[in-house]
């Protein structure tokens, strides 16, 4: 039997419904262009935080001003997962995913040059319909990468890519502006880019098309719905700004009642509502968001606690947190080849309870810690973490039809952003309780994180029990 003539344009393959993976050399070289290209979407969704004072002064522009560089990001990812999901069902997932990775290289040049924050900010929402593309399909991609039996492998790959470039945002920006301008934050992704979508373009594999319609009345509702709420959510930290925050939270709800019941008389939702039936991957949707808004609350509250209670620097907060990263990185590869031979929902639940008793065990810091007294914690929450992550992944990717896995996948990422967007401003709703008593505001954080960490335990769980 002869193979299949490439594309002439990219070289992909066309679909085999009987192939299970790809071969060895050529699923390497298809993780690493997914690699490289969720490496630049994740790490732009940190990497700016800290340039946003001196592109303040660039652009003489006030700082309140150049926070929506972050934002007008953050929210133009939320808002296009799911369509641009449901265009990976309808158009091919590696399609998506290459003309994601495209348009976010070139999004960053036009970052780069910039002159004024209108164009800059303009730029900064077109990088994050990119980094959309390639966020939205990255999982449903890995179904068609490795073969069933090792989907937890892959999948654990990836999970170690997104929790290391979320981790390492801030270092990385902090050692690009020490020897570059701001700019040069942006241009590195051009080079990691073009290798991405080269090697992507001859490795990623092919995959079936549904042929659907695209619903751009769905688009539009979740685009309003998604990007209010998100607005609004980061809103409840302004001081202020309460009441128009609640608003638009308000308004997003509204706005999602209609977006839900339109969902529910469609075949093939953009919002996947035939996948939330599934009771497996509908856990595993609120085991996600309360993993992430756990790990978030985490992460936004200790900065306060080891700066303004302990007095401690910039660099020695970052040191101080870096074993939580490490932690996962190593664990994340080993859960997704356990996830293969055990019981994902069992692992993702005592991931979760390790990190519940890690973050109870911050929380009781003893008053004047040593630099191990925070180490071990700190390691014991991202040791459990990295347990859950993969797994967790594997359950939603696998619980779903293979025609759905761009569904699902835009689920999971989506999931991530609405759990990290919950979370941060859970820390600011309780900061703002405390008026200014950091250290009662920090332990309180820790506690609701741990109260959130508890409760995925118990959802991912429940998963095995159903599936039993």
């Amino acid at each position: 039997m002869t193979e299949p003539a490439p594309n002439p344009v990219l070289g992909a393959l066309p679909p085999n419904p009987t192939q299970d993976g790809l071969p060895v050399r050529a699923r390497m070289l298809a993780l690493l262009a997914i690699g490289l290209a969720m490496t630049m979407a994740v790490l732009d969704g940190a990497i700016v935080n800290v340039a946003l004072p001196v592109m303040a002064r660039d652009l003489k522009v006030d700082p309140s001003a150049a926070i929506f560089v972050v934002n007008a990001f953050q929210i133009a990812v939320t808002a296009a997962l799911l369509p641009l999901a449901s265009l990976g069902d309808i158009l091919g997932y590696r399609r998506v995913y290459l003309s994601g990775l495209v348009v976010f290289t070139l999004a960053s040049v036009a970052c780069a040059f910039a002159p004024s924050l209108p164009l800059l900010v303009a730029a900064r929402i077109a990088q994050g319909l990119g980094a959309a593309g390639i966020m939205s399909v990255n999982i449903a991609l890995v179904r068609f990468i490795y073969p069933h039996k090792l989907i937890g492998r892959g999948v654990g790959n990836v999970a170690l890519v997104v929790a290391m470039a979320s981790a390492a945002g801030p270092t990385v920006g902090a050692a690009i502006l020490s020897v570059a301008s701001w700019p040069w934050l942006f241009l590195v992704n051009l080079p990691v880019g073009l290798v991405a979508l080269a090697v992507g373009a001859r490795t990623l594999p092919a995959t079936p098309r549904s042929g659907a319609r695209f619903d751009y009345r769905s688009a539009v509702l979740n685009a309003l719905t998604f990007g209010l709420l998100i607005i609004g959510v980061d809103g409840l930290g302004e001081p202020g700004g309460h009441w128009l925050a609640l608003a638009e939270i308000a308004a997003a709800l509204a706005i999602g009642i209609v977006f839900v019941r339109h969902q529910l008389r469609l075949p093939a939702p953009l919002l996947p509502v035939d996948l939330l039936r599934i009771p497996a991957f509908a856990l595993s949707m609120a085991t996600s968001i309360a993993a992430f808004g756990a790990q978030m609350m985490a992460y936004v509250a200790l900065p306060f606690y080891f700066q303004d209670v302990m007095r401690l620097s910039e660099t020695t907060t970052g040191f101080l947190m870096t074993p939580w990263p490490i932690a996962i990185a190593i664990m994340a590869p080993l859960s997704g080849r356990l996830s293969d031979r055990y019981a994902p929902g069992l692992l993702g639940g005592i991931g979760l309870a390790i990190l519940a008793a890690g973050l109870v065990a911050v929380a009781l810091l003893p008053a004047d810690p040593s630099a191990l007294d925070i180490g071990w914690r700190l390691t014991l929450c991202g040791l459990g973490f990295g347990l859950f992550q993969s797994p967790n992944n594997r359950i939603i990717i696998t619980s779903a039809p293979r025609d759905r896995s761009g569904g699902a996948s835009g689920m999971q990422s989506t999931a991530r952003l609405t759990g990290q967007s919950l979370g941060a401003a859970g820390v600011a709703v309780v900061f703002g309780v405390f008026h200014g008593g950091a250290a009662d505001a920090v332990t309180t954080a820790l506690w609701c994180a741990a109260g959130l960490a508890a409760f995925g335990a118990i959802a991912s769980v429940l998963r095995r029990q159903r599936s039993e």
